[in-house]
């Protein structure tokens, strides 16, 4: 069944400059892809993944080379084969994901398997900053039950920060993202600081392709892989070296792929988070199906967003609730 493929490139501008470990973010460049087959038109967005150098042109350009086998290709699987994991493909296999549902009438969610989905506690990320700061930015997420804190790899800096967190919000559930900025020497002192602050996980601490040296490495803290988990193929290198695998649409190339990551990690008895890069609610809607199947929820992206799509996704209570009319429900449901 045929299908016309148009695209573009929308750049959402940040609240605020936002900091993590080698990075510092003012906006988020997305693709929006469209796939019409003259009665239904599917929707999907993707920012990419940015240390990969998957940005919005490389985006482009891979739709572009290959728009004549995206436009005949008849499944979500037979996508997976044709292109690689990355951004391209999540935008694409997302507006087929909603294209299906439109042509069967079947809200995405239940063709992924989902009931009835239910609102999901997140964390809500606070940027690298002075200690201060993020303190106030910790007490300002008044409803949230858990936070995130990003650190930068000075070890004394990020542990004044979680530090002040902590005081300020001595309540909330707390994880920290290191987004590759420590080395195999200061594991030790980094989960001692994170237990004493009573931290719950600890996201990729040290940079991709140093997975092995987590071999043997006993942490009472449960430690996550983002940037060292791209695809369902990096898997089974987790086992032995991570208790929790951070799946995000844009790196793994869509919900499709994405899924069986959840599946493959239960599987090898490896505990399933969904992530996000900064991106609209068109971006956190498939991303929040998945979510219905994980240990952990990080789905804050539209929240640093200077305008977000309306309708969007709904953050109340220290929890994300996608409605039916975001993403990939039919009228008939919407209607009903």
């Amino acid at each position: 069944m045929g299908q016309t493929l148009t695209y573009r490139v929308e750049t959402h501008r940040l609240a605020a400059p936002f900091r993590i470990s080698g990075y510092v973010f003012e906006a988020s460049d997305v693709v929006v892809v469209e796939l019409d087959d003259g009665q239904h038109r599917g929707r999907g967005e993707a920012a990419g993944v940015y240390y990969l150098r998957d940005e919005a042109p490389q985006m482009v350009e891979q739709l572009e080379a290959n728009r004549s086998a995206i436009e005949a290709c008849e499944s979500r699987e037979a996508l997976r084969q044709l292109l690689p994991a990355g951004g391209a493909r999540n935008a694409i296999d997302c507006a087929m994901w909603e294209l299906e549902a439109l042509r069967t009438g079947t809200p995405a969610y239940r063709l992924a398997g989902v009931d009835t989905p239910r609102p999901l506690v997140t964390t809500f990320t606070l940027g690298a900053d002075d200690p201060d700061v993020m303190a106030e930015g910790a007490r300002k997420y008044a409803g949230a039950k858990a936070i995130k804190i990003k650190l930068t790899g000075t070890l004394q800096l990020d542990i004044a920060r979680v530090r002040a967190i902590r005081e300020a919000r001595p309540d909330v559930w707390l994880g920290v993202d290191a987004n590759q900025g420590f080395g195999k020497h200061d594991l030790p002192a980094l989960v001692q600081a994170m237990g004493e602050q009573k931290v719950s996980l600890i996201e990729q601490p040290l940079p991709r392709g140093n997975e092995a040296d987590l071999e043997g490495f006993q942490s009472p803290i449960p430690i996550a892989a983002d940037e060292s988990a791209l695809s369902l193929a990096d898997v089974p290198g987790l086992v032995g070296r991570f208790d929790v695998v951070n799946i995000k649409l844009d790196k793994c190339g869509g919900l499709t792929e994405a899924l069986l990551i959840a599946d493959e990690a239960r599987r090898l008895g490896i505990r399933v988070m969904v992530g996000n890069m900064v991106g609209t609610s068109w971006a956190m809607a498939p991303a929040f199906i998945l979510g219905q199947f994980c240990d952990f929820v990080d789905l804050d992206g539209p929240t640093f967003l200077k305008e977000d799509r309306v309708p969007g996704v709904d953050y109340e209570a220290g929890q994300i609730w996608c409605s039916d009319d975001v993403w990939g429900t039919p009228a008939a449901v919407l209607a009903a």
